[in-house]
Parts: structure tokens; sequence; C-alpha cells
């Protein structure tokens, strides 16, 4: 019987919870992999290649291995096997075998006693290298080539194209002919990165017993743990991998690393621990940021204002390896059917390697970008229409419980409740249009996924699971390898299963990081782990307070109908006053079986999807939508964009806890604001030009703008307690928000970002010259839009 969740637990789900490992975190004690010393622990060092192709002809390490201190150097090696986060795409090895494939790819590595040894072993490796042609624009990958030419040889087409996709539903020709309006544009996204507080670090330990035990600052220790078995030629139940506190990840660290291989064989090699720390130039030079794309789009709609077709073709840069790059070719396109209804989509996607450092997932993996050119052009429409952006927006929301033209099930759908609230509260209708110029107002929703529907390595294991342990201190052992990596999960673990249970947190210990003592779980990506863990620790507190009301019925002689856990009792809800104290049921539980255990799992979500290539791609249980809107300041003399505020509409389902679910939406809208104004990856050629923290600019806290958080509660029906993501689909709507204010403040649209003060003042520039008919009448300024 199932009372008022309301009353369960004061820490239960809908409360604003401090995250409950935040006071280990601001006091310092928190531990992270670089705050690890084993003994006899050596420093690991990686040489890095010089140039961004070529073949190396010949190694010299002797003088290296020569050095006192130095305790084991190696090179690449054929034997090896290759790994990736994607079993279709395994092309990366943890040292280069016969060529190198970018600026910073790792060519040797040492073990040595300390830094300073290490270094000098470094200087010591004679390295020559035959140049090879350097594939640097993606263009250039797409020509044919010989294959001794091709970064990756192996690949089945004559060039550097790494995954191609076409998608076709309906008959886009046929609809942007029919249609009354239609409108295009060439976008380009310079690349950008992570910019994470903790650099990469890996502590890796071959025992005398031959088992490995790695430490890392990972996102997902299970990926980890399989590619190491497979690297090391070791079976799995050999490997061990722990997740200390991780400082930020973003998506940067999602994949296995070739520096974990790396320490992983320095330590077989030398018999000792091995810790290799990156300095911040070769986390710039590891990258797996998000893709340089150039997006072409055309949107069309009727005169009516109701979207008839897009056509969209993007061709995306990946740098040397796949990484996650055959499910970003996918997302670029079909995380584009939401939140609006869209009779015709025609989709093409190319992703190509380069001779640069790769790219990977980013938060708001794989929409960002196509999100903010179909937003851009949707602003368009809505003026070719002669319709508020509000309206046109509501006019073609996809409604709640639906299937999109291309198979995505929807279930919940808080969209138009998003722009309602978001509207009302930005006073759009007073202010669109009509704020003095250099002052603008914009507005742009979002769709993203909560959790991959389907996993990644095809195989019957859950997606998700959780273990619950009681024993006689009442105390509550939960166990689950999703990865706490600053979001929030272990917090969300607890409060579900103090929900349930109807305690306190401080009676629940939560153990998350090791993979010899915690099942499996997929890892902190694609927005899963609330969606996914979430359910799992339900369906695991909800075994124990079965067994908990069983208790309470065999001491009091109640029917167990009737029990059900609040606030630390098990009561009889018929007769409250009949109640048993928590510890007194637990200890009745276990009297003569020992410790209460339980299982929950997420294994599938329900069947879903079409049978046509490419189907799963995109697939979700569940989707989050968004609606932004931005107020901005724009200097028409200098060209500088300062947002001056932000209502940011987010439907999460059900805030399991508000105070995460704000602090997750405010970070996204930080990162987001970062690439829509400042943030860039920038090249010398082929080398990193701003690889360091001083020259690559994020925002700091003074250019961010007042943020006024809408929580849009829809009440996902399979999400836990109807909860949905909130930690990457809220990034989306900021950057296209953005660029719609600034076209209502000073009359231009910019079509490539970051939206820079030069690229401002040049398209103003641009516009004042199109619009004065001679240069001696008085300028008035324009909102003409500016391709």
């Amino acid at each position: 019987m199932a009372s008022s969740e309301s009353s369960r637990s004061p820490h239960g789900v809908g409360r604003r919870v401090p995250l409950i490992d935040g006071v280990a975190k601001v006091t310092g004690s928190a531990v992270y992999t670089d705050d690890i010393r084993l003994p006899g622990e050596l420093v690991g060092k990686i040489l890095r290649s010089p140039l961004p192709h070529a073949r190396i002809v010949s190694i010299d390490t002797s003088r290296a291995e020569s050095l006192p201190g130095v305790r084991a150097v190696i090179r690449g090696d054929a034997d090896r096997a290759k790994f990736g986060v994607l079993p279709i795409s395994r092309d990366e090895v943890a040292l280069a075998v016969g060529k190198v494939n970018y600026v910073g790819d790792a060519v040797a590595a040492v073990a040595a006693d300390d830094e300073e040894i290490a270094l000098a072993a470094l200087a010591a490796i004679d390295v020559t290298y035959e140049e090879l042609k350097a594939f640097r624009r993606p263009t250039d990958s797409l020509t044919e080539i010989p294959d001794e030419l091709k970064l990756h040889p192996e690949t089945p087409h004559p060039s550097n194209l790494h995954k191609e996709v076409y998608q076709h539903f309906g008959d886009v020709e046929e609809a942007l002919a029919a249609s009354d309006h239609a409108v295009s544009g060439d976008f380009r996204f310079i690349g950008v990165t992570h910019a994470f507080t903790e650099p990469h670090c890996t502590l890796a330990h071959y025992d005398p017993s031959g088992r490995l035990t790695v430490w890392s600052a990972t996102q997902v220790p299970h990926y980890l743990h399989r590619d190491l078995a497979r690297v090391m030629d070791m079976p799995m139940h050999r490997v061990r991998v722990i997740r200390p506190m991780v400082g930020g990840g973003f998506g940067g660290k999602s994949d296995p690393f070739p520096h974990e291989m790396i320490a992983a064989l320095l330590s077989r090699e030398s018999g000792r621990p091995v810790k290799i720390r990156f300095d911040r130039e070769e986390v710039f030079l590891t990258n797996h940021g998000r893709h340089p794309t150039r997006t072409k789009m055309t949107v069309a709609c009727s005169d009516r204002g109701k979207l008839t077709a897009l056509d969209l073709d993007v061709l995306i840069d990946g740098g040397a390896w796949g990484s996650f790059g055959v499910v970003t070719t996918y997302y670029n396109g079909v995380l584009s059917v939401g939140p609006y209804e869209l009779p015709n989509l025609r989709y093409r996607g190319r992703r190509v390697y380069t001779n640069k450092p790769p790219c990977g997932a980013m938060r708001g993996h794989g929409a960002v970008n196509s999100r903010f050119a179909y937003e851009v052009l949707i602003d368009e429409l809505a003026a070719r229409c002669g319709l508020d952006p509000v309206e046109f927006r509501l006019r073609n929301l996809l409604p709640a419980d639906t299937t999109t033209l291309n198979g995505f099930r929807i279930t919940s759908n808080g969209t138009e409740e998003c722009i309602r609230r978001a509207a009302e509260a930005s006073d759009w209708s007073r202010k669109r249009g009509e704020l003095p110029y250099g002052e603008g107002i914009g507005i742009a929703c979002g769709f993203y996924i909560s959790g991959s529907a389907l996993r990644i390595n095809w195989n019957r294991v859950p997606q998700s699971t959780v273990h619950l342990k009681i024993d006689m201190d009442g105390g509550v052992s939960v166990h689950c390898l999703a990865a706490e990596i600053g979001q929030g999960s272990d917090t969300m673990l607890a409060q579900c299963v103090a929900e349930v249970l109807g305690i306190p947190l401080d009676w629940i210990r939560v153990f998350s990081r090791d993979t010899d003592t915690d099942p499996i779980d997929l890892g902190s990506y694609s927005s899963r782990v609330t969606f996914m863990a979430g359910t799992a620790a339900r369906r695991a507190a909800e075994q124990v307070r079965t067994e908990l009301c069983r208790a309470a019925s065999r001491l009091t002689g109640y029917p167990e109908e009737g029990f059900d856990t609040v606030r630390g009792d098990v009561v009889h809800l018929p007769k409250p006053g009949v109640r048993v104290p928590y510890l007194d049921a637990v200890i009745e539980a276990i009297a003569g079986r020992g410790a209460l255990r339980a299982r929950g799992c997420y294994h599938d979500a329900p069947p879903m999807g079409g049978k046509y290539k490419g189907a799963s791609a995109g697939l979700s249980p569940s989707y989050s939508f968004q609606a932004y809107v931005t107020q901005v300041r724009v200097d028409p003399e200098t060209g500088f964009v300062r947002p001056v505020k932000v209502w940011a509409a987010h439907d999460c389902g059900r805030a399991l806890n508000p105070l995460a679910v704000e602090m997750q939406i405010e970070g996204c809208l930080h990162m987001g604001m970062g690439q829509a104004l400042m943030e860039s990856f920038d090249y010398n050629r082929s080398n990193v030009g701003n690889a360091n923290l001083l020259d690559y600019k994020i925002p700091s806290a003074l250019e961010m703008p007042e943020v006024e958080v809408i929580i849009v509660e829809s009440a996902d029906p399979e999400g836990p307690f109807g909860a949905k993501e909130a930690g990457e689909g809220p990034l989306l709507p900021i950057l296209p928000s953005l660029a719609n204010a600034v076209t209502d403040a000073v009359g231009v649209r910019v079509r490539e970002l970051p939206m820079t003060p030069d690229r401002i003042l040049n398209a103003i520039e641009r516009s004042r010259r199109a619009s004065a008919p001679t240069a001696r009448e008085e300028f008035e300024p324009s909102r003409e839009t500016v391709s």
C-alpha cells in the first residue's frame, strides 16, 4: 500500500537537498586520483608527436633506458589490441604504431622515480619521422587518396570519411516546392572543449599476483574496464577499476583513453605503481571536445506558420580518432525531430578524420550545433509569416504521447508550458521588437534524450543495477557503478532509496566507485543516470520495503498489505497508531537470516523505433524539453554582447532534487554561453594555438547574466518518480536564444560561432552599408537580416 510520497522521508524526492559529497569537496577532504599515493609509485610521462601526420621510421630508446631512475620505457606494439568506446569503431592504439596522426599523438612512454628524470628520459628518446601530407580541413579528407595516406587505412572508404548517414522521411523536395516560405543558412561552428578543472589523471598498479588495479578520473568505469582487459590481454575479473572523485567531465572523460592503457602497460613493465597526470596542454591535446561542423539547413513552412520540411546537410570534423563519432553523426540529424511536429525530413551527415586532436562527446552531444541553426531559421520563418516567434513555435509543437516521423516515441512533453512560462516571466509581449536599439530579447527551444534506449555493446547485461544491503545497524549501503562526476548522481540514488524506505539521507551510504564491489552501470553519459540508475534504485528499495512490512506484520499481527514506510516508522495505514520503528523492523527482518539484500535493474526501454538503418540512434525511453528567453545588450560601436538575464524553463519530468536541477541548468547555460560568445579551439596550422586556460576563454562570474530557472514538471510515466534528465538538454536553447536576441537588438544575424565582438561589429557595418541609400543620408538603424 502506498502512502503520500511527500510524507515518506524528510530527504526524499521533490526536496531541495544539498549534494551529499558537497562538504567533502568544499572542505578539501575529497580524494581525487592525484591525491592517491602508493608505495614505490613512479611518474609516467608520454612522448608526443610534434608532427600532424608522419611515418615513424625509427625510435631509439636506449639512452632513455640507461638513465638512472628510469624503470620502464615502452613504445607502440602492433600486437596490442586496438580499442575505442564504440565496438563498431575501434581505431585507437595505446601508443602510435607505424605512424602518428596528430600533433600530440602518443609515440613512447616512460616511468621514472620522479618527474625530472621522466622528462629527461623523454628528451633522450630519438625518433625519426617521414612527414606525410596532413589533412587539416574536412573537405580535404573527402577526396580519394591512397591507403598509405589515409589516417586509418582499414576504413572502407577511399578517403578519410569515417561515417556517412543518409535518412529521408516523407518527400522533402515535394514539400519544399509546395511550401509558402523557405529559409536557408550555411552555419559554421568552431570546435570547443570541456575545460574541466581536474586534468586527466590515472594511477595503475599491476601487483605481484598479476592483478591490475587502475584508479582514474573517468565517467565510465565499465567501458574503461572492458578496454583495459582488451589491451592488456587479461580477463576482466583480473582487472579492477576504481573511480575516485572526478573534478568535472562533461563528456570529456567518457572514453577509455590511451594514457590509461599506457599507465597500466608501464606498471606491468616496471612492476611498480605508475601515475600519469596531464598538464593543461596535454588536456587540450587529448581534446575529445565538440566537433567543428559546417551545417547547411533549409526549413520551410506554410503561410499559416506550420512547418513542412527540414533539409539538413552536416560536415563534421572528427579529428584523428573515432571516439563517439558514429553517434555524433546520427545525433546531428535525428535530434532535430523535436520539439516541433515535422512531416518531412532529409538528413545527410558526414564525419571525416583529420590530422587534429580527436573530437568526441561533450555536454548536449551531437545536438547543439544543429539546434542552433534550426532555432535561428525558425525565427526567420516567423518573420516571413508575420508571426511572433513565440506564437510560431506554439503552432508547431509535438503533442505528448505521440511518435515522430522517424519513430521516436514521445511520452511526457512540457514544451508548451516551458514556452508560455518563460514568455510570461520575461514580459516577452511587451519587450519583443520594442526595446531601444542595442537591446533585444530572443527565444529558442530544445529537445534531448533521457538515456540511450539501446546499449553500445550488444548483450543482455542490464543498463544499470543497484544492490542494497541493510544489517543490524539499520544503515543502508547502496552499490551502483553510476559515476558521480559532480552532477549529483550519488545524492539522487540516496534520495530514491530514502523516499521508498522513509528514512533520512544520513542512514544511507552510496558506493559507486569500484568494479570489484559495485554492480554494472554503463556510466555517466547520454543523460541516462537519473532515468536508469534511479529506476534501478527505486526497484531495489521497494524489495526492501516489502521485507520491512512483512517484519512489522509479524511483530504486530496486522496484515502485511496495510503497512508502509513513513518517516522512520513502518506504519499500518488503516490504523496509523499501529507502527513499528524502522530499526525494530530491520532487526526482525534479519532475524535468523542475516542482512537484508535486494537488487534492482533497469534492463531495456520498451520496444520502440523503426526498422531502417540507424533507427536505434537517438532512441530514448523519454525526452526532455526546454524553452529559454534571453535578454541582451549589444554595443553597436564595439560589437560586444552582454547577456542581461535568462529565463530558463526546463521540463525535467519531476524534479527529484530542485536544487540540483537548478544547478545543472545554470551550469548548462554557462557552458552554452561560452560556445556562443567566446570559446574556440584554435589552430595554427595543425598546432593547437590556445592550449591553456589563459588563452582559451570561458565565461567568468562577471560575464554570467541573472538566471531565473523555471522548473516544469510533466511527470514522465516511466522515469523514477516521474523524473527525466536535467544535465544536458538545458544547454541547447541558450545559444540560439542569444543569437535571436542579438537580431532583435541590432538587426543582424551571424552564421558563425562564437559571436565575438569583431563578427558582430562586421555584421553591423555590413547592415549599415546595405541600408544606407546614399552617403549623404542620415543612417537609421536597420533590423534587416544579414547572412
